[in-house]
């Protein structure tokens, strides 16, 4: 518990001080002490005037005689100054050792806030940044040592952090904006449905179609929010399973739709080929491929869906015959709700989401997603993805 002490002395700087001071202190206080100890105890052994002593010759008080007497007694006079040089030495190292403690305080208080004041920088710049100030950064200068890595990987998770925020600022203004069209088409023709009252039914029969339209267009983008959103949720169920199965679903699932716009929609599906993910989302990842082709492929041309072995796993590719994209186009047809110039712009009902979820799945299984293609030749969209072998049949 912190109650009772002063503000002043929980900070780290204090601290130090104190550590450092009375590390120093201690040290010294051993250093001094052995001194004053083997000093002590090497006069403590025999004197070396053990025995001698100054004597004279005297005249008794009658002079007639005279006698020997003893002046100076060399061994007492020596522990006498053994004594006195102790004690001084006592005194003198005890004033010294104060005076150090006193000046390590200060030293240590000194070296403590420069050691401490990349970490003051560190916070201040931590203090006053806010969700809406992500471009500030630390800058700190100086060698590469510890504190600068760590200044260094906080200016790191201060940049991510404002991409993901300016990603997400983006990303709410475009779904905005895609929710506003279709609600806006909704609005005016029911307006106008409402407004008079001798519509002929044609008319009425029209506007039912186009706010159909937008409703299904609305759900569409919905159904894909919902869908980025469950996707960056970590917990996904990993199982494996044939990776056949799953092109020959996709295949009859969007055969019809293939069929009402004399599309051949071909698939090329090797045995013994094993995914390992969730199936539920690399269904979808495909299905989003294959309502992509089908709806920039030309009527009459073809859709190919192919999967083989590849080096770094199983490659899953969408081919198909449509106008293509260049290669600035190619760069950033994975963004959400990107739109293009030419004729693969969105159209149809697209949310312009579809890519950017397979791009997603693709990442949360550990591969990756491509794209091949050149103006007027079509596309190619590979999708890699971690392999698994089957073992064959009849085999132990």
């Amino acid at each position: 518990m912190t109650l009772g002490v002063p503000a002043w002395s929980r900070s780290a700087r204090v601290r130090l001080t104190v550590l450092y001071s009375t590390l120093l202190f201690a040290l010294a206080a051993l250093v001094v002490g052995g001194l004053y100890l083997g000093l002590s105890l090497s006069l403590r052994d025999e004197p070396l005037s053990q025995g001698a002593a100054i004597r004279a010759t005297v005249p008794v008080n009658d002079g007639g005689d005279q006698v020997e007497r003893t002046f100076v007694e060399a061994a007492a006079f020596e522990r006498q100054v053994n004594e006195h040089t102790l004690r001084n030495l006592r005194r003198f190292s005890i004033g010294a050792l104060l005076g150090l403690f006193g000046i390590s305080l200060a030293l240590g208080w000194v070296i403590a806030g420069r050691v401490l004041a990349p970490i003051a920088r560190i916070t201040t710049v931590a203090q006053e940044i806010q969700a809406s100030q992500l471009s500030r950064r630390i800058g700190l200068r100086g060698p590469d040592d510890e504190l600068r890595r760590l200044a260094d990987t906080f200016d790191s998770m201060l940049e991510r952090l404002d991409e993901a925020f300016a990603s997400q600022r983006r990303f709410v203004a475009d779904a905005s904006h895609e929710l506003r069209t279709p609600l806006a088409i909704i609005q005016t023709n029911l307006e106008l449905a409402l407004s008079e009252t001798e519509t002929p039914d044609g008319s009425r029969d029209e506007a039912a179609v186009v706010i159909d339209r937008a409703l299904r267009r609305m759900t569409r983008l919905t159904d894909d929010l919902l869908a980025l959103a469950r996707l960056e949720s970590p917990e996904m169920v990993h199982e494996p399973f044939p990776a056949r199965e799953l092109v020959e679903e996709s295949r009859a699932e969007f055969a019809s739709v293939a069929a009402a716009r004399a599309i051949e929609l071909d698939a090329i599906a090797p045995e013994r080929l094993e995914l390992d993910g969730d199936r539920e989302a690399l269904r979808r990842a495909l299905a989003n491929l294959l309502d992509n082709a089908l709806r920039h492929t030309p009527t009459g041309s073809k859709v190919t869906i192919s999967v083989q072995a590849a080096a770094a796993g199983i490659l899953l590719e969408v081919t198909d015959e449509g106008p293509g994209l260049d290669a600035a186009e190619q760069e950033k047809v994975f963004e959400r709700f990107w739109r293009a110039d030419g004729a693969r712009g969105r159209n149809g009902g697209g949310s312009g989401l579809g890519l950017a979820i397979v791009k997603r799945i693709a990442e949360a299984h550990g591969g990756s997603v491509s794209i091949s293609s050149n103006p007027g030749e079509g596309a190619t969209f590979a999708l890699e993805l971690p392999v698994r072998q089957m073992p064959l049949r009849g085999t132990g």
